[in-house]
């Protein structure tokens, strides 16, 4: 029990949302996206918005959100 409420109080910092299921949300969604565990259009649709107000959603809290792999990034890098 004490676990959910340490990930409420964390939700419940994020500004952008005003009720706190959708800040447990966003919170679960950006962990996942940037462990690669689910796509941008997935996370837009657990938190039932349109994957482009995500992406500037995640623009605007300037979370670095890249479909590249870690790969696929180093290579453009060195291009």
């Amino acid at each position: 029990m004490k676990n959910t409420t340490q990930f409420q109080e964390i939700a419940a910092e994020v500004q952008l949302f005003n009720d706190i299921e959708q800040k447990e949300k966003f919170v679960f969604v950006v962990g996942a996206l940037v462990s690669r565990l689910i796509s941008l259009q997935k996370g837009a649709e657990i938190m039932e918005i349109e994957p482009e107000m995500l992406l500037k959603i995640l623009e605007m809290m300037s979370i670095n959100f890249s479909y590249l792999t870690p790969e696929d990034i180093k290579m453009e890098k060195t291009w």
